[in-house]
């Protein structure tokens, strides 16, 4: 016996519309449920870590600190404070120190009294050995009026921006040499 076969009819099997399994379901619902709750936390978390970096710095950065008639050619030490904000935390009467003097020209300008090498404090003109000179006691590095390094130190002392208005001198964010 001989099987024949229609050939108008197809043996295909209707495509069927793909459904999704309860067990898709429960896995894409659970899952999808779980990282919503596992960063749901993150996010107040994430606005606290930023948050510093979102708010405005202020108006103005320079700071008041000595009548312009006080400043001669050899360095004074000035102090005077400045609010910092650390992250959350605000310092309204942080102390800085600056030199300030003259140069050959009569301008005005400011270093920091912080050392190069490991961070001491410098103070002028209280080497014998070293006339003119910034000094620091720590492990003797020394700089010129101009904060240029001449030992030990591994670069100059920075200098802060100055400002002069109404007959004061104002000072701002420290800033590299630029002076040597």
């Amino acid at each position: 016996m001989s099987e024949t076969r229609d050939s108008g009819q197809h043996s295909e099997k209707p495509a069927r519309k793909r459904e999704m399994s309860r067990r898709q379901f429960l896995t894409y619902t659970l899952g999808g449920t779980g990282a919503f709750l596992a960063v749901t936390p993150l996010v107040p978390m994430i606005r606290f870590a930023v948050d510093p970096l979102l708010q405005s710095a202020g108006d103005s950065d320079f700071v008041r600190v000595a009548p312009v008639d006080e400043i001669t050619a050899e360095p004074k030490k000035f102090n005077f404070q400045r609010v910092v904000t650390d992250g959350w935390y605000v310092d309204e009467g942080a102390t800085f120190t600056a030199w300030i003097s003259r140069d050959e020209n009569g301008n005005i300008f400011a270093l920091s009294p912080v050392c190069k090498h490991l961070g001491c404090t410098v103070d002028w003109n209280t080497n014998p050995d070293l006339p003119n000179e910034y000094y620091c006691p720590c492990h003797g590095a020394h700089y010129t009026k101009n904060g240029k390094d001449l030992a030990v130190a591994q670069g100059p002392l920075d200098e802060y921006e100055v400002d002069i208005r109404n007959g004061y001198v104002y000072l701002g964010r420290l800033k590299p040499n630029s002076r040597v």
